[in-house]
């Protein structure tokens, strides 16, 4: 898609100077990358904050909080669970032991001395933060004297339950002194289950105090104070422990619960890590003030980098994927510094901002962190990196930045930077939207299926050593095993991506516990691989006489269990193998996951145990694995139909190509192609035949048309002479308004059941047409009504094959695009905007989505594909963007330029959009109007185009608000009270005017319709069968009364079979002075003097009421009823 600039979706601000220089660069054409630059600067000045106004009155109670803090009273050593026990009655306050808590016969001993150091960190002092991010929060930390700390602290969470004392002391005092201005809580940093910390809310931010008067600038007298809060976090001295003995590789908590030391041998990395981190404070704070101090863009690369992980989101939170902000400021610092490893070139700080980002995000597109490590500097961890899990290793404070990091949140790290690589280094896209304003973490437009674990009994008891808590080992344990089932590169993947979301960690009172952790609010998001997403036979090892082989195949038949069984294959021999017995993508790997979670970690043999999200709308159209099966099936009669027309041998001219025109050919219909004898009498699927060049062609259009009917005369009685008895055909006749346009058709019926509507392509009725339209001599009326018939020419002859062709094509290339076609099409047709757009609009809107998925990759499944479709309908500005589609994958920059500049003068040609309103334009169609207008009128109008809009973006919130929740079958659940007129039709009297047959006089019936029997045996009709259908009943109603009732009511309907038509008035029809030859009925009200003659003017309103009796008179037996709202 096309946008010259990209607007803002959910900041309005006035236009500054970079508006300008953007609507500048639009018109003068300046590069992509210069646009992305120019938009990241009003992206940059849009988020800052002013923080004299946003945190008024946050530096004076920072000091406040010092003061507090500084008057604890300091007392000897006392036994742990005493002292705690004394806190808790003396001030209410729980101490906020991690766990396991020490035992109360526990010879440990805490004291307490007088915090000497104190110092606010994070984005608050370096000014980082943004209006967008969820919660403004600063961060103050405060050092714990060394002297009531001993170098043995380091073992057995000796250091954490010290720190938690500690804690308890300064939440005590703070609850005195603040009790009453503020609300105090704890909460675990970053969801470190080691790490509580205080969090102070201020109460009544932002009320009554405005703005001194000497702030004059716009953004201190709109901006009000921020609802921010303050988390209070004590650390350890720097270098107190000794770093040698904090090794990732080191096992530092030797006694689980009760004493047990089963796991003492196990490496704790986490733990390590953590307290590593205790130390780094104040450090790393020198570093990135260093790295604000050498490049001047570091502080906003950082700000376009905490916006980019949000949008994905990302944060320092373990439950949030563990790589927030500060993750990416320091590791963008520490490259700046140039410490890696293996001579890599460290960054410049000469970038620019823009440059300093795009930097980062190919070095975390480069390296999966949770396979290979990641090290800056010279470091000798040796092996005990690679075995932590994901690495970003400072050597020189030797601390793994990632270890909040699991292997999934890497995995998506990794994943999210390779898609935003991929957006950066597409120059015909817009790169900055995906980048920075479109929400790339919505689940349903995210993972082609989500399962949401709902055990509800209590956690594996085995011992956890390394402090990451019940939640995070148990998801360990299911990412662990379906990576294996789902993803083994042996096998071939049927997930590219698995990733686990953790439910987030609560706050608690301070004189509380905290909350047990559950697993129900564990969710598994799983990216199919379309390749082999469907596979029902996974061949494993070969059961081979060695020992490697026969140990493969143990370990295969240990994994798999019960299902694992030998199977002989073909030119493969005998292999251990798993046959599954679902069809579908989605059934298949709930089978999976079902049988191997059960078999593992008993979960999934109930349906509660496991809750699947994504299939709802597959079931809704329903979309079945065989359907590609029916549409192969129908291609297949559609060659053999071409096969049988090229093999006639008494056609005058050679017949050059056969072209399929309709969805059903091209694997985009929202029903099946119908292909059994049962259903003879339905609409065939259409197609164009091309004949050789010839001069024996008649030089006048009329005369075209008439001979098209010998033709098509001709090519019926060949075919029904060479397949006599398997093929019946029928020559029908248009509804054409004029004898230069297409007159005939030739529908040809198989015994099987397969019926193909076939119409005659000429070269020369082409000129001819071009011709005229060109003629300055022929009069305007005639020329207007010729360029119209152009049109519909090339649409019919030009356009749709070249449509279906490309259509086929990616159909092939992207399993899921059928799907995600037919589901769009069906909310197009539930909420009756069909009747407005062409077929070819809505496939290429889907198309749209898989062959410019940014900020993804393509979809994998139908769901997905139809949630984006809807996303981007809902941005879309249609007003002033064109969507353009490289279906060749070469547009050159210069046709895209031509594209924008054609919808520029259209606009200016046409502000009121009465001709051209929407602007779709591809590589075989670069006009933008060929999809998007039908016989010269505008496919859709305005109205209908704005309502489009408005429907996609209510279907987009919902879909952003519910998530999960989502009820997927109110996105197709049409709202009818908008509609000032309600047409029900009969569907019973619909169904039987569908069928006529060959003895039916349709002159007669018109004028006289015969009743038949209700006894077959006395029907005349007994044992005919059906003509093909011309057209629909309602469909030809509906384009009488549009074309009756044009400018004075608007109709809606969904598919050919919708049995309710809406319509609305035209607003400006309603009241006029009366006038000859006026639009529809109206009837007087009244009379008013004429400012321009002594007569007087009949004023008019329409005549609603008559017109709605007209239509019902129009409409006859088809009508079931007509309300009108009052």
């Amino acid at each position: 898609m096309e946008s010259a600039p990209a607007k803002r979706r959910k900041l309005d601000h006035s236009q500054t100077k970079t508006d300008n220089a953007l609507q500048t660069a639009a018109v003068t054409g300046v590069s992509r990358s210069r646009a992305f630059v120019l938009e990241t600067e009003e992206l940059l000045d849009e988020v800052s904050l002013d923080y004299a106004t946003a945190f008024k009155g946050a530096d004076e109670l920072l000091h406040k909080i010092k003061s507090s803090i500084e008057s604890i009273e300091p007392h000897e050593p006392t036994q742990i669970t005493e002292a705690a026990a004394r806190i808790e009655k003396k001030h209410r306050v729980k101490v906020p032991f991690p766990d396991p808590r020490p035992s109360k016969s526990s010879n440990y001993k805490v004291s307490v001395a007088k915090p000497t150091q104190f110092n606010v960190v994070g984005s608050y002092v370096s000014k980082t933060m943004v209006k967008t991010q969820k919660c403004h929060t600063i961060d103050m930390v405060f050092l714990i004297p060394a002297e009531i700390l001993q170098e043995k602290d380091y073992l057995d969470l000796r250091y954490f339950y010290k720190r938690a004392y500690v804690l308890a002391l300064a939440s005590a005092v703070l609850q005195n002194d603040f009790g009453t201005t503020a609300d105090l809580s704890y909460e675990h940093l970053h969801g470190n289950p080691l790490c509580p910390v205080i969090v102070l809310q201020p109460q009544a931010l932002g009320g009554s105090e405005k703005p001194s008067s000497d702030e004059n600038s716009g953004d201190a007298q709109t901006q009000k104070p921020l609802d921010y809060r303050i988390r209070i976090i004590p650390c350890a001295p720097d270098e107190f422990f000794p770093k040698s003995k904090l090794h990732l590789g080191a096992s530092l908590v030797r006694k689980g619960k009760d004493g047990d030391n089963s796991s003492a041998s196990l490496p704790t990395p986490f733990y390590n890590s953590t307290l590593v981190a205790e130390g780094c404070f104040f450090p790393y704070l020198r570093v990135l003030r260093q790295a604000e101090k050498r490049c001047k863009a570091f502080k906003n690369a950082c700000i376009l980098g905490r916006i980019w992980l949000q949008q994905r989101g990302f944060g320092g939170s373990v439950a949030q994927g563990g790589f927030g902000h500060f993750e990416w400021a320091l590791l963008l610092a520490l490259l700046l510094q140039g410490g890696e490893n293996k001579g890599n070139a460290s960054l410049s700080p000469s970038l620019s901002s823009t440059q300093l980002f795009k930097a980062m995000v190919q070095f975390l597109s480069v390296t999966n962190f949770a396979e290979k490590p990641c090290v800056l500097g010279s470091s000798t961890a040796g092996e005990d990196i690679s075995d932590a899990g994901p690495v970003i290793y400072d050597s020189v404070r030797q601390l793994n930045i990632a270890f909040k990091m699991s292997p999934w949140s890497a995995a998506m790290l990794y994943q999210q930077a390779r898609w935003t690589r991929n957006i950066l280094n597409d120059s015909s896209v817009d790169q900055f939207n995906p980048c920075f304003i479109l929400k790339a973490d919505l689940p349903l437009q995210s993972f082609d299926m989500i399962a949401r674990l709902n055990r509800s009994g209590k956690f594996d008891e085995t011992a956890e050593s390394d402090c990451r808590g019940k939640v995070w080992q148990f998801s360990s344990k299911v990412y662990r095993i379906l990576k294996r089932a789902l993803s083994d590169k042996e096998l071939g993947e049927r997930a590219r991506l698995i990733h686990v979301r953790l439910p987030e960690c609560a706050p608690w009172p301070l004189a509380e516990k905290p909350k047990s952790p559950k697993v129900s609010g564990v969710e598994v998001g799983i990216l199919f691989d379309p390749t082999n997403a469907g596979r029902t036979v996974d061949r494993g090892p070969v059961a081979g006489p060695s020992a490697q082989e026969k140990e493969d195949c143990e370990k295969f038949r240990r994994f798999w269990g019960s299902k694992a069984e030998l199977r002989r294959f073909e030119g493969d021999g005998i292999r251990e193998t798993v046959l599954w017995s679902s069809a579908s993508p989605f059934d298949l790997c709930e089978e999976i996951m079902r049988y191997i979670l059960n078999l593992h970690l008993q979960i999934g043999a109930l349906d509660d145990d496991l809750t699947f999200y994504g299939h709802a709308l597959s079931r809704l159209l329903p979309l079945n694995p065989t359907d590609s099966a029916v549409f192969n099936a129908a291609r297949k009669a559609f060659t053999s139909f071409e096969r049988d027309i090229r093999d006639l041998e008494d056609l005058p001219l050679q017949v050059r190509q056969v072209a399929p025109i309709c969805p059903e050919l091209r694997h985009a219909s929202v029903k099946l192609p119908q292909l059994s004898p049962s259903n003879i009498g339905s609409q065939p699927m259409e197609a164009v035949i091309s004949f050789e060049a010839s001069g024996k062609w008649p030089e006048s259009l009329a005369a075209i048309q008439r001979t098209k009917i010998a033709f098509l005369l001709m090519i019926g009685n060949l075919l029904e002479e060479k397949k006599r008895g398997r093929v019946k055909t029928w020559v029908g006749l248009e509804d054409g308004q004029s004898d230069i346009e297409n007159l005939a058709f030739l529908d040809i019926v198989y015994e099987s059941g397969a019926s193909f509507r076939l119409r005659i392509h000429s070269d020369l009725e082409e000129a001819l047409l071009e011709r005229q339209t060109k003629d300055k001599t022929v009069e305007q009326h005639i020329r207007t009504r010729t360029a119209a018939s152009l049109a519909t020419f090339r649409r019919l002859y030009t356009h749709l094959p070249l449509h279906t062709q490309t259509i086929s094509t990616f159909v092939t290339r992207f399993p899921a695009l059928s799907g995600a076609i037919r589901l769009l099409k069906q909310w197009f047709n539930m909420h009756k905007l069909s009747y407005h757009f062409t077929d070819e609009f809505i496939e290429l809107v889907a198309l749209h989505v898989f062959i410019s998925p940014y900020p993804w990759d393509a979809p994998s499944s139908a769901n997905t594909g139809f949630f984006r479709a809807l996303r981007f309908l809902a941005h879309w500005d249609w007003r002033s963007e064109p969507l353009v589609l490289d279906t060749g994958g070469d547009m050159p920059p210069a046709d895209r330029t031509a594209i924008a500049t054609r919808l520029e003068a259209w606009r200016k040609i046409d502000p009121s959009m009465s001709h051209t309103v929407v602007f779709v334009a591809t590589a075989q169609d670069t006009t933008g109007v060929a999809y998007t207008s039908v016989d010269g009128h505008a496919k859709p109008t305005k109205v209908v185009a704005t309502r489009m809009t408005a429907l996609a973006k209510s279907a987009s919130r919902v879909v952003r608000e519910q998530g999960l929740a989502l009820d997927t079958r109110t996105l197709f659940v049409p709202s009818l009270k908008e509609y000032d007129v309600l047409i029900y039709l009969n569907g019973r009297v619909a169904k039987d005017t569908r069928r006529t047959y060959p003895t039916d006089d349709p002159i007669g019936l018109a004028e006289n319709p015969v009743k038949h029997g209700k006894f077959k045996n006395l029907d005349e009709r007994t044992g005919q069968e059906p003509l093909p259908l011309a057209q629909y009943p309602s469909q030809a109603l509906l384009k009488h009364l549009d074309e009756a009732y044009d400018g004075v009511l608007v109709f809606f309907r969904g598919a050919a079979d919708d049995t309710t038509i809406g319509a609305i008035w035209n607003p400006q029809a309603q009241s006029r002075k009366f006038k000859i030859n006026m639009p529809a009925s109206y009837k007087p009200v009244g009379t008013t003097d004429s400012d321009e003659s002594d007569e007087e003017e009949v004023d008019v309103v329409l005549n609603r009421e008559g017109i709605l009796a007209e239509i019902a008179r129009v409409g006859g037996d088809l009508i079931e009823k007509i309300d009108m709202k009052t």
